[in-house]
């Protein structure tokens, strides 16, 4: 039997169940952390609103300013035990992340059309009234050079990719086979 991993690092694209995957390993015994909790910090700090623009913008500036693994330096900080880290969404953060040691990193995805619904469900200021405009800023979050978001990147740098088009119970399943 193998060691269960100290850190689980989650990526992928907007709606494909970070957040579910994150509550699940909670009621198994992890922390949470997320590197967008610094950016959200950051914006509060300033007095601005926290939007997604916001916070592409925010993480793009940080990682210029400090270097591009910079998130991932500050959540670290506040990481005791066994976390759950959300939210990473360039190369050199998972590099740092990989240097704790006991790190593996889940990608998440689902159809477009599936995860823009439920992004649309969750009421929250996402940048993106249509589905082109969910298309479109989905692609500013792909490509991006080293201090910006590399999210397609990250994907392939997973240990594991879970495709999420079913119910929660479907990804349930597939999140307690990795542990």
């Amino acid at each position: 039997m193998r060691e269960r991993p100290r850190l689980i690092g989650l990526t992928g694209t907007n709606g494909a169940g970070k957040g579910e995957a994150a509550a699940f390993f909670q009621t198994r015994g992890y922390a949470y952390a997320s590197l967008s909790d610094i950016l959200r910090e950051e914006l509060r700090r300033f007095g601005l609103k926290i939007t997604r623009d916001g916070l592409i913008r925010t993480g793009n500036e940080l990682r210029e300013t400090f270097g591009p693994d910079i998130l991932a330096r500050r959540t670290m900080t506040r990481v005791t035990g066994p976390t759950v880290i959300d939210s990473i969404r360039n190369l050199r953060e998972v590099a740092s992340l990989r240097a704790q040691g006991g790190f593996i990193l889940l990608a998440l995805d689902a159809p477009i059309e599936v995860r823009f619904a439920r992004v649309s469900a969750r009421g929250r200021n996402e940048s993106a009234a249509t589905l082109e405009e969910f298309r479109e800023k989905e692609e500013e979050e792909r490509t991006g050079g080293e201090s910006a978001q590399q999210l397609e990147a990250c994907m392939a740098a997973a240990d594991c990719l879970i495709w999420n088009d079913g119910t929660i119970e479907d990804l349930h399943r597939k999140l307690e086979a990795i542990l």
